[in-house]
């Protein structure tokens, strides 16, 4: 099979696949350019309210191909940085779905996503220091802002991996999942948060990932989006919301 994302839009939900079995679905340069206009196109679907990014198989990514660092290791970081800053900055929510490695720029995709389930057994590690690579300073503060400054360098510092209990433990991952049920658990979550109001979920996100210039312009869509008024008729009427606000 050849390297590449793939995707597919259901019930609300895209996921996205990451597909290089033979390298333990390392990211190509091809796939690092790839995820932001995919994103792009994404985010403009107005069928999609959430999305899952996911790995082929049994493990979710096991870094950067390390093939492409041999040519020009400034692009090809600068290629994954801008993945990862294209994937925080996607205005609805995103889950990262991980069984067994997460390693690397892997860590970095996991990290720019809004939450992160985990299968029992998965292995997380940011690897830098094994490769004398610098970390961006946007990846570092993401990864502070997860599991605070002493875990973080913990994890720089060594580059030794943990396992999903131990993320649990630290806020690198939200849940984690006896082996064979992380996608059963998954569906039910996006279930759930694909009938909530996006303006909430969107504005936030912002709020979350710490914007402070847009409070009257949040206003403004709950004011003029529908959602809350339709949230609080259903709930005196006793039935599900239909939220319609999108971004």
């Amino acid at each position: 099979m050849e390297p590449q994302l793939s995707h597919r839009v259901g019930d609300g939900v895209a996921t996205v696949v990451i597909r290089y079995p033979a390298k333990r679905n390392a990211m190509t340069a091809d796939m690092w350019r790839a995820l932001p206009p995919l994103l792009d196109e994404l985010t403009a679907d107005a069928d999609v309210h959430a999305l899952v990014l996911t790995g082929e198989g049994e493990t979710f990514c096991a870094g950067a191909d390390i093939s492409t660092l041999r040519g020009s290791p400034d692009e090809a970081q600068g290629l994954a940085t801008l993945a990862e800053e294209a994937l925080a900055a996607f205005p609805k929510p995103t889950l990262a779905a991980i069984r067994g490695y997460c390693v690397g720029g892997g860590s970095q995709l996991a990290a720019a996503c809004d939450l992160r389930f985990a299968e029992e057994g998965a292995l997380f590690g940011v690897t830098p220091a094994k490769l004398g690579i610098v970390y961006s300073a946007s990846s570092t503060r993401r990864l502070v802002s997860l599991v605070g400054p002493a875990t973080a360098k913990y994890l720089l510092f060594s580059g030794e991996l943990i396992y999903a209990e131990r993320a649990l433990r630290t806020g690198l991952v939200d849940e984690v999942l006896p082996e064979g049920t992380l996608d059963k658990r998954v569906a039910e979550f996006m279930r759930v948060l694909t009938s909530r109001s996006l303006l909430t979920q969107a504005a936030a996100k912002e709020f979350a990932n710490g914007r402070t210039d847009r409070d009257a312009y949040w206003a403004a869509q709950a004011g003029g989006g529908g959602d809350t008024a339709e949230g609080v008729a259903s709930f005196l009427e006793r039935r599900q919301p239909r939220f319609t606000w999108m971004p």
